[in-house]
């Protein structure tokens, strides 16, 4: 029997006004602004010919809004979980980007000479690392997976969490995909069964 996998659409939220001012947002909330809610409109008509049969997001204000705008003339409700939310980023959020930046280089010098298996587990403080980001997923998605198999969703999260994953199924290295290569509004496609990924679509993605 041929295996059904669950196809997802990982989306990025719109830009919010923390991201204008490069600030740190974890899981923190920050409105869309205009060119968010642009952004959000345009997903809308990109997406308007897939038939979805779930519609989930972060518990998070930015990607509820833009899940809301994308299924506004859909028959679904929007489905949140915290297990879907951008890296906790602790005491940094609602900060600079620079200063982590700044501690990481301070307080770890030899950051960048780390393989990417080493930067993935990588943690520092009381951030997440990439490997606990991902495995918050993972739990998630394995459960989806079989509940959707044979059918289509849409997820809205956040960039964070879109680029671990990349990162993880070897779409790029730590070097090729920058904290800023996930576009507000960009997406992967996937099929999963929960144990195995598939690539099949990368929009809004800057590899270097």
């Amino acid at each position: 029997m041929k295996q059904k996998y669950c196809t997802l659409y990982i989306v990025r939220h719109g830009q919010t006004d923390w991201n204008v001012q490069k600030l740190l947002q974890g899981q923190q909330d920050s409105a869309l602004t205009e060119l968010g809610i642009t952004q959000a409109k345009e997903l809308q008509e990109t997406l308007r010919e897939i038939h979805f049969d779930g519609i989930f997001s972060s518990d998070l204000l930015r990607t509820k809004k833009t899940a809301e705008i994308i299924v506004l003339e859909r028959q679904l409700a929007v489905q949140t979980t915290k297990l879907l939310r951008e890296r906790n980023f602790g005491k940094f959020e609602g900060r600079p980007y620079a200063e982590l930046d700044k501690e990481i280089a301070e307080s770890f010098k030899d950051y960048e000479k780390l393989s990417d298996e080493q930067k993935f587990k990588f943690k520092t403080a009381d951030i997440e690392s990439d490997e606990e980001l991902f495995l918050r997923f993972n739990i998630w998605l394995r459960e989806i997976a079989a509940a959707f198999a044979g059918k289509t969703i849409l997820v809205v999260s956040h960039g964070g969490m879109i680029r671990s994953l990349l990162i993880h199924l070897g779409y790029g290295t730590y070097s090729q995909i920058p904290h800023s290569g996930i576009a507000n509004g960009g997406f992967v496609k996937i099929e999963s069964d929960g144990v195995d990924y598939f690539i099949k679509e990368v929009v809004g993605v800057t590899k270097v």
